[in-house]
């Protein structure tokens, strides 16, 4: 049995597309993040669910979704009855009934904002890596990562294969890894904006790291949930591993 559901209303790519269909297989919490155009009507979807889900993993028993007018038209309800797919609804009195694929858009959107957005049009080249970070961490409901319970076995990060490798391309500074960080202490790296002023310097001259902030969790394999203050409550807590470094007693702009 799967689920599925879209992440709508984010920043269109040069490819046009403008939405994410979320798809879960409900046994394993394997996920497919597919980009999409939120106008694609019933054919078009049915296309793209053939190429992306029917060709790796075959004709699912049911599918439970929300009552999307992409899913209820006469051409999807007909092509799944064809199929042998039984469809199930979520209700208006009972949208929790589709809870896995809202929780999984919930991390996706983590993953995003902290992986993704910062590339703009070029979102959507990047969207696998985040399915692979999201299949490859652990989940304690199945007591495993979905790779392991898809597949038999766990798969290699590409954070493995770089810690094994040269890891002083990724800066001796760099929080590296994602399990076990949990309370440690990290300055956050902020960019230059033209024309805006920070701790009363301009542009280059303004702190490139703020903090000290604490780290609460992992978000997937390559960003980390932080503690920040009140003063700081408008901004989305989780970030990039790149954006952190370890906090050693030396930072001269300190948030509170």
């Amino acid at each position: 049995m799967i689920a599925m559901d879209f992440v709508v209303g984010l920043p269109k790519t040069l490819g046009k597309f403008d939405s994410i269909w979320v798809v879960v297989d409900r046994l394993t919490k394997s996920t497919h993040f597919i980009s999409v155009i939120i106008d694609y009507n019933s054919l078009q979807l049915a296309m793209v669910y053939v190429k992306e889900i029917v060709r790796l993993h075959w004709v699912p028993l049911s599918i439970l979704s929300d009552r999307g007018m992409q899913f209820t038209s006469k051409f999807w309800r007909k092509l799944h009855d064809e199929l042998g797919t039984q469809l199930t609804f979520s209700t208006a009195f009972h949208p929790q009934t589709d809870g896995q694929s809202e929780r999984t858009i919930q991390v996706l959107e983590d993953m995003l904002r902290a992986c993704v957005i910062d590339f703009g049009g070029h979102w959507d080249k990047f969207l696998q890596l985040c399915e692979f970070s999201y299949n490859n961490s652990y989940y304690s409901s199945i007591d495993m990562a979905p790779f392991e319970a898809l597949y038999g076995r766990g798969c290699r990060s590409p954070i493995g294969l770089f810690e094994a490798g040269d890891v002083k391309s990724l800066g001796v500074n760099l929080v590296k890894d994602a399990q076990d960080k949990a309370g440690e202490q990290v300055l956050l790296k902020v960019s230059p904006i033209n024309g805006v002023m920070r701790f009363g310097m301009k542009e280059k001259l303004s702190p490139r790291y703020i903090g000290i902030f604490e780290i609460l969790d992992c978000v997937g394999l390559v960003a980390y949930r932080l503690a920040l203050p009140p003063s700081l409550s408008g901004v989305h807590p989780v970030f990039h591993m790149s954006m952190l470094k370890k906090y050693h007693g030396d930072g001269d702009y300190i948030i509170k």
